[in-house]
């Protein structure tokens, strides 16, 4: 297969194995939008100038279309670095054994609890050895290097706390890995649990099959593998959280070669830490990515603590006060023209002759 997107070919050529009432309509959804993106099949704007006419195609604005997705992370990061004020923070990994990510795979409504759950976990630690209240952001993340499916959480914290009642900000937090570990695994394996008492966890295993995995991951991974980072700047941890949070969980330039097929793509090994290249069926590699589109109106990051909405309308302004800070105005949303133009160094609505071009209409999708 020639071209630059391979990813909108691979959904192109494997449609069979997607295109499917069993499929999960998000997934049919997404797929269905990154193969339309760019195309009549969207509909398109009509501009003109005294020397040409020019179409300007809808674009799907995809979280899992690359280059709708860029865009978006783009946003998102120039937004959050005015949010977020100028402090240290700590970076968090909350893992889990390999045992229970079937169990999250099949169960979504209880993947996305996931959140929640890191969230409280590290708010509950924190109030009760040192009474603030924290900055929270948690980016859920269900692929490794090698694209299968691993549900973990990565959250970025400050690395210091409002204390509300005394009204001064607490600039330093010492976090206890072995505590935090032990609430998190018990926050998890207690919430499938609960589940499956109240029958809302689907698997094909049989209840006591169920109970004695998950009893064995509380008690034969006696230590859940956590990661805790000092980061010394936000920016650090919201560009690589931004990777993964409004684009495909596979860049561009990690996939090598497709053909009608198989793919070849950049994996992670995960026990060397090396790039390997991996070669796969293309209905594999379909499968591969399938768990891992969003469901429809569920959050890729999700804000805790003094960034809940909330608490930042009601703190926001002391915060920053108690860290000697400005609030920074929120960057406006720009025109597509505008974010082209800033982003990409490209005026699409110049011509060649240097002459810019003004909206004359706009035509319909064209279906089929």
């Amino acid at each position: 297969m020639g071209g630059r997107n391979l990813l909108k070919q691979i959904l192109e050529a494997s449609r069979e194995v997607w295109d499917r009432p069993e499929t999960r309509p998000a997934v049919r959804k997404n797929f269905a939008k990154v193969l339309d993106c760019g195309t009549p099949a969207l509909g398109w704007e009509v501009y003109a100038s005294d020397n040409a006419e020019k179409r300007c195609y809808h674009r799907c604005k995809s979280r899992f279309c690359a280059s709708c997705g860029y865009r978006a992370t783009l946003l998102w990061l120039e937004y959050q670095e005015a949010a977020l004020p100028d402090i240290p923070y700590t970076g968090i990994v909350f893992t889990m054994p390999r045992e229970l990510w079937s169990i999250f795979k099949r169960n979504r409504h209880l993947l996305h609890d996931l959140p929640v759950l890191g969230a409280d976990v590290i708010q509950q630690w924190i109030r009760m050895k040192y009474g603030i209240s924290v900055l929270v952001i948690v980016v859920p993340h269900t692929f490794g290097g090698d694209l299968k499916f691993n549900a973990h959480l990565h959250i970025l914290i400050s690395a210091g706390g409002l204390s509300e009642s005394e009204g001064r900000w607490l600039p330093r937090i010492k976090f206890h890995k072995n505590a935090l570990m032990r609430m998190w695994r018990y926050a998890v394996i207690t919430h499938l649990r609960g589940a499956l008492k109240a029958q809302v966890l689907k698997s094909h295993l049989t209840v006591p099959d169920l109970k004695r995995i998950l009893t064995i991951a509380y008690e034969r991974y006696p230590q859940w593998i956590i990661f805790i980072d000092r980061i010394a700047s936000k920016s650090h941890f919201l560009r690589y959280a931004a990777r993964y949070t409004r684009r495909p969980p596979i860049a561009s330039w990690r996939l090598l070669e497709v053909t009608d097929q198989e793919v070849v793509f950049v994996a992670k090994d995960t026990k060397t830490k090396n790039l390997v290249p991996t070669r796969c069926r293309l209905s594999d590699f379909v499968r591969l990515l399938v768990p891992h589109v969003p469901d429809w109106y569920r959050h890729s990051v999700r804000y805790f603590g003094l960034l809940s909405p909330r608490a930042r309308g009601r703190m926001e302004a002391a915060t920053f006060a108690l860290l000697g800070q400005w609030i920074r105005p929120r960057p406006q949303r720009l025109s597509w023209r505008d974010s082209l133009r800033k982003y990409f160094g490209v005026d699409p609505l110049v011509d060649s002759c240097g002459q810019t071009m003004v909206w004359v209409r706009r035509e319909r999708p064209i279906v089929g």
